[in-house]
């Protein structure tokens, strides 16, 4: 039986945290011995795991003495190599930006993979340099392999290191049958068609999400006098500031803040369409459950915005009339989804992916 290990920070609510949950399932499925290592063993998903994946807290020191931090982070470094070093078929740093986490897979495995979640050059906001040192601080050409779920933030990474080999594009899976049982839950907001209604499910982040478009659009289509409501699922350090916008610009009769969710998927079932107005994202999740579910998205152009823009929705530029607009569009003359997502050929194109990744050398 292969052994794999698999770094990552916690299991919060998240996309991040949802695709790692249905890669353990996969993996664990399918054979494979997994050893979850985690800096904090908090979240509300960690209930998700199943009884026989072992979870392992490898947390560095947060004392404030620096020279003291760097004497315990130290041993505590020797004792993990001692007891882990090389013990696995394959390791994984899940959470690409984690310093711990890449130290946990580098150490773990001679088969060692780095799994990116972001566009980071467009998280750099096109600064080559700051890419570089991101990638360098994690010690990248340390690892075997490095994947990719999506494509636009493969091919600026091979752009920035031609020289890097072994560079992988795989995408999520997604659990199809799971995620429609959890989508019968009941919920207190119910399907109104006299109103249209736009769901946005994120992490409240302005520096990324940049919600504060959609609440500012919002206010804009009102003036129009346009019926329509937007469902805000999640919560986050910018919360309060976008209820505060909320009511300065006007519109908290349509906007319903609904915090975070344990279970998101009944918000699809009595939505019209989803819409995200970040700046940067990897592969969003929220693409999959909207195709899942044969809702029509809204986006900014983020990574892979060509899987919207074929067929799936509207693509807005980053700004408030961007979005704006393509709320406006979708008001007037609704859309129409033409082919049926696959699930079932999704995720066996991702298992494909997933083999060759996983083989040794």
């Amino acid at each position: 039986m292969k052994k794999i290990l698999i770094a990552a920070k916690n299991l919060k609510i998240g996309g991040i945290e949802k695709s790692l949950i249905n890669l353990i399932d996969y993996l664990e499925e399918n054979g494979y011995n997994v050893t979850l290592v985690l800096e904090e063993r908090k979240g509300r998903l960690i209930k998700r795991i199943k009884k026989g994946i072992k979870i392992i807290v490898f947390k560095p020191s947060e004392v404030k003495f620096v020279f003291l931090r760097k004497i315990i982070n130290f041993f505590k470094q020797i004792k993990f190599i001692l007891k882990y070093k090389n013990k696995f078929d394959v390791s994984i740093s899940f959470a690409t930006y984690s310093i711990p986490d890449s130290f946990v897979a580098r150490i773990s495995s001679r088969n060692s993979i780095l799994w990116c979640h972001a566009d980071y050059l467009a998280l750099n906001k096109g600064d080559i340099q700051k890419t570089r040192d991101f990638f360098e601080d994690i010690y990248y050409d340390e690892f075997s392999k490095l994947v990719f779920v999506s494509r636009t933030a493969k091919e600026s990474f091979t752009e920035i290191f031609p020289e890097q080999r072994n560079v992988y594009y795989c995408n999520n899976f997604i659990d199809s049958t799971k995620i429609f049982e959890l989508a019968k839950e009941k919920i207190h907001i119910r399907y109104n068609q006299e109103i249209t209604t736009f769901l946005n499910i994120s992490r409240h982040d302005e520096s990324q999400k940049k919600l504060s478009r959609i609440i500012k659009a919002a206010s804009l289509l009102r003036r129009e006098n346009y019926k329509f409501r937007i469902i805000f699922v999640g919560n986050g350090k910018d919360t309060e500031k976008y209820k505060y916008l909320a009511e300065k610009y006007n519109v908290t009769q349509n906007i319903i803040f609904e915090g975070s969710q344990d279970n998101p998927y009944p918000y699809y079932k009595i939505s019209d369409c989803t819409i995200l107005s970040s700046d940067y994202e990897g592969y969003p999740v929220v693409f999959l459950e909207s195709f899942l579910f044969n809702k029509p998205i809204i986006t900014t152009d983020v990574s892979d915005y060509k899987d919207i823009q074929a067929g799936r929705g509207i693509v807005a530029t980053k700004t408030t009339k961007g979005i704006y607009r393509a709320m406006k569009e979708f008001l007037d003359n609704g859309y129409r989804i033409e082919k049926k997502f696959n699930a079932r050929k999704h995720n066996m194109e991702v298992e494909k992916q997933l083999k060759k990744i996983l083989k040794n050398g």
